[in-house]
């Protein structure tokens, strides 16, 4: 199950069914869980717990030190990775950082594509996807369901929230709502996920109601405090509505508009 090229640091906890394969590196203080695969060439480093059944193709750099310059090697750093995670070639994730709370954490059954690079102290929900060459700078966080499209970048501090879709090579500088799709340079508006919203099962009426929710915040010409005010309304008949509502409300950083 284990190559014996494989550099295996002697406190590395690894369930006995890990498969780790040529030339990989796991380095101290680092846990991996049962059915878990990694490809050759693969440096995982600690202090990183890994859960169940994940896969790193070859080339991955996970747990190194964050690309912080106020980082000075404090204990406080740490990543955390759920279970049934796909990460393909090249993707780099950085630990935490004190600063950031100590956490980079990603969740469970993300598919995360070549030459992303997730910086320290991002928080990644469930069952995302990102395409190749998606890039996010530090304090990150992307809620369940979302999509990034290749090459989008997201500037630190940035919300992207959930069953949101971004056009390649979009650049996010500000907080995305659920359920929204934005594209370009600087990252815009572009409508509803329709579509992403279909696929995962969301009935018409549902879809209805957040689009008169996006039409109240995009379309209807109002100030932000404005459209919120009808936005709340409007929650009061639906938990889809009610979470872009919060979304918002709660937004330190500014939403796109």
């Amino acid at each position: 199950m284990i190559h014996p090229s494989a550099i295996i640091h002697a406190d590395a906890n690894i369930d006995s069914d890990v498969d780790v394969g040529a030339y990989s590196i796991i380095g101290s203080d680092v846990s991996i869980g049962s059915g878990t695969r990694i490809d050759s060439h693969v440096v995982i480093n600690g202090p990183a717990n890994i859960g169940t059944d994940n896969r790193f193709f070859q080339f991955c750099s996970i747990g190194d030190d964050p690309q912080d310059k106020k980082y000075k090697g404090e204990s406080e750093s740490v990543l955390k990775i759920g279970s049934g995670n796909t990460f393909r070639e090249y993707v780099s994730i950085n630990r935490g950082t004190a600063d950031g709370g100590g956490e980079t954490v990603i969740g469970n059954e993300n598919w995360i594509m070549a030459y992303v690079h997730i910086a320290h102290d991002c928080i990644i929900g469930n069952q995302t996807i990102f395409a190749n060459n998606a890039t996010l700078a530090g304090h990150v966080v992307i809620d369940d369901f979302a999509i990034l499209g290749g090459f989008t970048g997201v500037h630190q501090f940035c919300h992207v929230g959930s069953y949101s879709f971004s056009a390649i090579a979009s650049v996010i500088v500000k907080d995305v709502p659920p359920y929204v799709l934005v594209s370009g340079n600087t990252a815009k508006p572009s409508g509803l996920n329709r579509e992403g919203l279909k696929r995962h099962g969301f009935n018409s009426d549902t879809i209805n109601q957040l689009r008169k929710a996006y039409k109240t915040v995009y379309r209807d010409g109002l100030a932000l405090k404005d459209a919120l005010d009808v936005l709340k309304e409007l929650s009061k008949d639906s938990k889809e509505v009610e979470l872009m509502y919060s979304f918002i409300a709660s937004s330190q950083r500014g939403i796109v508009r």
